[in-house]
């Protein structure tokens, strides 16, 4: 493939990634949180402390935080800002692939590596995504290559960023990647070559001062942060994620589905050595195996939790790609993808029986992109097919690529037609303008998105939700029965409330308070005192 060729492919990738950012309003709950912190930290001037809806969030690092908070500075406090880091975060992690691949087992691979990680659907899903995974993947991925080519600082600091990202995950996992392969090839002079004490301090420097900086602040910080969120969370039941052990199975297969059987064929070359003394692809095999069996065993267990494993894998599916390229395997790879996209294309009507009746409207729209996204995979995966027929491994992987690229794209933006099921965005854009001094209460109820929507904080009533031990640190900040609430909205000025629709015929009558319903959806009832 031409370096034109190429430039063009990325360019399409980064300009349809960016671009479509703002399509889809952000959803509960991870979206809204992660876009919910960074505003209040821009609002309050405090960068060291997180809070959720005013209160105390010790959950995770700063990291992602600071950069949205840094992109609602540059570009305004809007739903593609608050995604940004996430896209840009997927659109470094490729050209780490094609980069660090090159350097590990040539150019070819490198570009195989790219092209493969674009066209994997989880990866290119969880770009359009707010949450803290696509940076941890990014830091991990950029840690490990890093490592595998020598560059142990570099190492060490992307380490550090990742434990900034989302916790000690972000230097447990390379390290015990590691140890592992230090143990299996015997090779104990890395530890000596890793630089531990001056790479160890470099680690230290970058993420140690906000842990000492927010410990100092937070008395109830540590505790929290490093024994339930990370110990218990893993160990025990405790956020109700648990899920059996194969779980990751199906979602591995899913997010590789393009590659699905190229996969398969690069498990061929486990055992096969890779030039120079350090053998790349066993360690980058042994990452993919420490992480997925590490959340497998998991008290926790989330579907992106394996994104990380993703760079690197489509970095070894990339190199089998380049090094052995099989005619057969991308004929049947590419049928394969048209017969899931006429497939798509076909049951696109049917996504009514998995939506509520109120959404059923609004799914007709959704199958129209949905059909969309499957005549999309169906006809790169075609063109894909005929490339592979006349032996144009570069093309066939290409059309491919971009086709799952495509359809995912399509599927998961076109997915804004069923918002108002998992966001109170439209509702609260049609009330207009709200003076900046109405309180906003959430009775008996509460999502992410009600902060951020209405730009300022909530009084929750009656309902603490994932914020219950926050509500303990500060508990002047809740409202813990509908009586305390009937007593603030009598003595509020300017009020609205949010209410649960399924619940607010019978919470009004109860709380006979004056109310003028000013929004009511199917799953969002707006009220204003009157």
């Amino acid at each position: 493939m031409s370096r034109a060729a190429a430039g063009l492919l990325l360019l399409a990738f980064v300009v349809l990634s960016l671009g479509t950012l703002g399509l889809r309003p952000l959803y509960k709950a991870d979206e809204s949180r992660y876009a919910e912190i960074p505003r209040e930290m821009v609002a309050s001037g405090d960068w060291t402390t997180p809070r959720l809806n005013g209160l105390k969030y010790f959950e995770k690092p700063p990291l992602q935080y600071w950069a949205t908070a840094i992109a609602f500075e540059l570009f305004g406090e809007h739903d593609w800002a608050a995604r940004l880091w996430t896209a840009l975060a997927g659109i470094a992690a490729l050209l780490l692939v094609h980069h660090f691949g090159r350097g590990l087992f040539g150019g070819e691979a490198g570009v195989m590596g790219a092209l493969v990680l674009a066209g994997c659907p989880l990866y290119v899903m969880l770009m359009q995504i707010d949450t803290l995974d696509m940076g941890l993947a990014f830091f991990l991925s950029a840690a490990v290559l890093a490592f595998a080519l020598g560059r142990y600082y570099l190492f060490w600091a992307a380490c550090a960023l990742a434990v900034l990202s989302k916790g000690l995950i972000g230097i447990v996992l390379p390290v015990g990647a590691i140890g592992l392969y230090v143990l299996l090839k015997r090779d104990f002079s890395l530890l000596q070559k890793m630089k531990i004490v001056s790479g160890g301090a470099l680690f230290l420097v970058i993420c140690a001062p906000w842990f000492i900086a927010v410990s100092r602040a937070n008395a109830e910080f540590a505790h929290f942060f490093f024994v339930q969120e990370h110990f218990q969370r893993f160990t025990t039941r405790m956020h109700g994620r648990y899920q059996p052990a194969w779980y990751f199975l199906p979602i591995l297969a899913f997010g590789l589905a393009p590659w699905l059987l190229s996969f398969f064929a690069s498990l061929r070359n486990v055992a096969s050595r890779s030039a120079g003394a350090f053998d790349a692809n066993l360690f980058l095999w042994i990452w993919v195996g420490v992480v997925f069996l590490f959340f497998s065993v998991s008290g926790s267990k989330l579907p992106a939790y394996i994104l990380p494993i993703f760079p690197a894998l489509a970095l070894l599916v990339g190199r089998t790609l380049a090094a052995s390229p099989s005619r057969l395997l991308l004929l049947v790879q590419s049928a394969l993808g048209v017969a899931a996209g006429i497939t798509l294309a076909v049951l696109a009507p049917d996504v009514k029986r998995f939506v509520t009746e109120a959404m059923h409207s609004r799914a007709d729209e959704y199958a129209r992109t949905l059909a969309a996204g499957g005549i999309v995979l169906a006809a790169g995966a075609l063109g894909a097919g005929i490339a592979a027929f006349e032996r144009k491994t570069f093309l066939a992987v290409a059309l491919l690529a971009m086709a799952s690229f495509g359809c995912t794209l399509l599927c998961v933006t076109g997915h804004r037609a069923l918002s108002p099921e998992f966001s109170i965005a439209e509702q609260r854009a049609s009330l207009g303008e709200i003076p900046k001094d109405a309180r906003i209460f959430a009775v008996d109820f509460y999502d992410h998105t009600l902060p951020w929507y209405f730009r300022r904080t909530v009084s929750m009533v009656a309902y603490k939700d994932e914020l219950e031990q926050p509500v303990t640190w500060e508990p002047g900040k809740f409202i813990p029965d509908l009586g305390g609430f009937a007593r603030a909205w009598s003595e509020t000025g300017t009020a609205y409330a949010v209410f649960d629709s399924e619940k607010f015929d019978s919470l009004s009558k109860q709380l006979g308070l004056p109310m003028q319903v000013v929004s009511r959806g199917s799953r969002y009832t707006i009220v204003r005192k009157p």
